[in-house]
């Protein structure tokens, strides 16, 4: 796959953003707050350009993102 770089991403730089207060957040709030789509997509791209990011399932279709390792 090949990822956008971070520097010149404003897609990027958004989820980004909404990810830095370091607190849990669901692919609906990526969303909605960075107005983006394919979130499993963008967090593959921010992890290509280095940035720590887990992922936790929570019941059958809500998954949750956070800044870390």
């Amino acid at each position: 796959m090949k990822s956008a770089k971070l520097k010149s991403s404003q897609r990027l730089q958004r989820v980004l953003a909404v990810l830095s207060d370091g607190q849990e957040h669901s692919t609906r709030d990526i969303v909605h707050a960075a107005d983006v789509c394919a979130v499993n997509s963008i967090i593959a791209e921010l992890r290509a350009n280095g940035v720590a990011i887990r992922c936790q399932r929570r019941g059958r279709n809500v998954f949750l993102y956070r800044i870390g390792a």
